[in-house]
């Protein structure tokens, strides 16, 4: 909790989430709880971190760079086998999120890193489709996903994932919001996905993609220009780089950038929230929204990310109130929706000016 006099404004204020991990949101209690369920080994006898779920917690508060991180967020993967595991994890972020205020949250999975242990793909959608069901039933919430695919494996891995989607049915129903790009950035430039990111465009398929966080801005103008992206998740390379070009570009597209300022110091991105560019961010006008990408890990949840910015710049109620809605319009939700979140931010900004 922030010690600042805006923090009980900050917890009623109605929030979009656009970068989330739902394996990210493993918390170690319940990584511990379905090990246990199926008959999973962690490794603790070669790395004592996974002795128990203080050891663990201990460990996250350690990440050197991006995939000192991944090696522990695939481990933790391993316990997810079930559309039931599926249900459980997604259901506990939304139940989380919903205690933030999380009102529209479009969210992140990998299925590559589970149907490569031999787990369908139908599991998956099936558990996430009953939580996202339950959240909509439980808090009112709305919620999108993304299929990302992985940047460390090769191209046609992620075209032949992409296509079983595709021929199930779940973009043409609207189980699938859009295609995504994650884990890795370095080496693996955006030029390398353009076939992918072709056939999604074609198909009418959304599209984002991973770039400028451990990369260089330049993969911002690659997604841009060579992926066609319509959102670029991270991105903020172009300001520590301070790239005005791309930086106009970005307001003038309305690009929105989906920014993670406390995974940003966990990965050593940035040295500290204060160097986190969002005064920049704010001045010039950039389309963007405040996530916590893997909060199970970097120690955050999007309340938690807020306040931190909160207690490291000082923003108004009304800073707050334009962040607030320009995540409700760059959000891919129906446009009835977003009246409905933006009147609920509008009643809050009401009761707190």
């Amino acid at each position: 909790m922030c010690r600042t006099p805006l923090h009980p404004f900050l917890a009623a204020l109605p929030k979009c989430e656009h970068h989330l991990h739902l394996e990210g949101t493993l918390e170690p209690e319940l990584l511990f709880e379905l090990s246990r369920k199926n008959n999973i080994t962690l490794p603790a006898s070669t790395d004592p971190a996974f002795g128990s779920v203080e050891t663990l917690l201990a460990r996250y508060k350690t990440f050197k760079n991006l995939d000192d991180f991944l090696g522990y967020y695939y481990i933790g993967m391993s316990v997810l086998l079930h559309a039931s595991d599926f249900e459980a994890l997604a259901y506990a972020y939304f139940s989380k999120a919903a205690s933030q205020r999380v009102r529209h949250a479009e969210v992140f999975f990998d299925p590559q890193a589970h149907t490569s242990r031999g787990v369908d793909l139908a599991a998956l959608v099936e558990g996430f489709k009953k939580a996202q069901a339950r959240a909509r039933a439980d808090f009112g919430m709305s919620t999108e996903l993304i299929m990302c695919l992985l940047r460390h494996l090769p191209p046609p891995s992620a075209m032949e994932t992409f296509s079983q989607a595709r021929e199930a049915g779940y973009f043409a129903d609207g189980t699938l919001a859009a295609i995504g790009m994650d884990s890795s950035e370095l080496p693996f430039p955006p030029p390398m996905w353009k076939d992918l990111y072709d056939a999604a465009g074609s198909g009418g398929i959304r599209r984002t993609v991973h770039a400028g966080e451990e990369g260089p801005a330049s993969y911002m103008t690659q997604a841009l220009d060579l992926l066609d992206a319509q959102r670029i998740d991270h991105g903020i390379r172009a300001f520590l780089d301070e790239d005005d070009k791309l930086i106009a570009r970005l307001v003038r597209q309305k690009t929105l950038l989906t920014m993670c300022p406390l995974s940003n110091v966990k990965l050593n991105v940035i040295p500290s929230i204060a160097d986190f560019p969002l005064k920049k961010l704010l001045d010039a006008g950039v389309t963007f929204s405040i996530n916590s990408d893997d909060p199970a890990y970097f120690e955050g949840y999007i309340l938690e990310n807020y306040c931190a910015l909160q207690e490291a710049f000082q923003l108004s109620v009304r800073d707050w109130e334009s962040i607030a809605k320009g995540a409700v319009m760059g959000s891919w939700c129906s446009e009835s929706r977003k009246e409905e979140l933006l009147a609920e931010i509008g009643e809050v900004v009401r009761q707190w000016t």
